[in-house]
């Protein structure tokens, strides 16, 4: 690989990713919610009752984070919070009568923005973009710090 193409890849990756994100923000600004807060939902959806703490843990952000990000779907009528029956200091977050309302229209937004970012690409090309894209999580994700520079120069 040629050293001006070294970071080539990961600036691919980088700009689909963040040309997602705004793609899909833009989409659900319509529905009234900002970035990262379609993640909470979706997540509510899956397992309604999750501690602030488990969500963020989830969702791969910092609690206080999360909990700003609740407190702004709570004052939306999104959410509610309620105390653990085991441990009152604990918070359980639910999602009201207008948050799952609202969740098919936040998956109906996900799936556009997935269908135009995959435009063009057949079944089988998106089959192998998702296993890809797995596999890549998968080595960003398990904590081991591969030097990359070293293992380059040594294929040149």
């Amino acid at each position: 690989m040629a050293k001006a193409d070294k970071t080539a890849t990961m600036s691919r990756l980088h700009s689909a990713a963040r040309l997602a994100r705004t793609a899909l923000a833009a989409r659900l600004l319509a529905h009234g919610f900002y970035a990262g807060q379609d993640q909470i939902m979706l997540a509510l959806d899956r397992e309604d009752g999750q501690t602030p703490g488990n969500l963020a843990g989830r969702l791969g952000v910092r609690p206080p984070t999360i909990t700003k990000t609740i407190n702004r779907l709570q004052a939306q009528g999104f959410l509610e919070k309620r105390a653990s029956a085991a441990d009152a200091r604990q918070a359980h977050i639910f999602l009201t009568d207008t948050g799952r309302d609202i969740i098919h229209a936040i998956e109906k937004s996900v799936k556009k923005t997935e269908k135009q970012a995959l435009k063009g690409l057949d079944k089988k090309d998106q089959k192998a973009l998702f296993k890809l894209l797995a596999r890549v999580e998968a080595n960003l994700s398990n904590g081991e710090m591969v030097l990359i520079d070293d293992e380059i120069d040594a294929d040149e």
